[in-house]
């Protein structure tokens, strides 16, 4: 995939919610996050236990598949780690700009960047593995 299949594909964490165990160092440890908005997550998700409390992806619109992911990456409101980082200075600054101010570039782009990820050959048998948990080899 593209960087920008990476960004548009990002954008459907616009709905969905995440444990507090998959956010929790962002909020305690990271700097680039609005400060009220890491307050107001703490509430619900401690420093300790509680790591299967959720929160949603996106606070303003979540159960709506829109733009405001990317306005609350501009915002410094982004949940993950690895979605703030696509506003964070790099490359895909612009790109997240453009669909955070545009919502019909974003509806036509999310179409073939889902094409093109479910264009990838996952490697099988004993090329390759599914895993069990994403997280480590079986």
């Amino acid at each position: 995939l593209s960087t920008k299949d990476m960004v548009v594909l990002s954008g459907a964490h616009t709905i969905g919610q995440a444990r507090c165990t998959s956010f929790r160092a962002r909020i305690y440890n990271e700097s680039n996050i609005n400060a009220a908005y890491a307050t107001s997550l703490k509430t619900n998700c401690p420093s300790t236990g509680s790591d299967n409390n959720l929160s949603p992806l996106d606070r303003v619109t979540p159960t709506t598949f829109d733009i405001n992911y990317y306005s609350n990456l501009r915002s410094q409101k982004g949940l993950l780690h690895s979605d703030q980082q696509l506003y964070n200075g790099g490359s895909t600054v612009s790109m997240v700009t453009t669909y955070s101010n545009n919502k019909k570039t974003f509806f036509s782009d999310f179409p073939t960047s889902m094409i093109n990820m479910g264009n990838i050959n996952p490697l099988t048998g004993t090329s390759g593995e599914i895993r069990k948990n994403c997280r480590k080899p079986n």
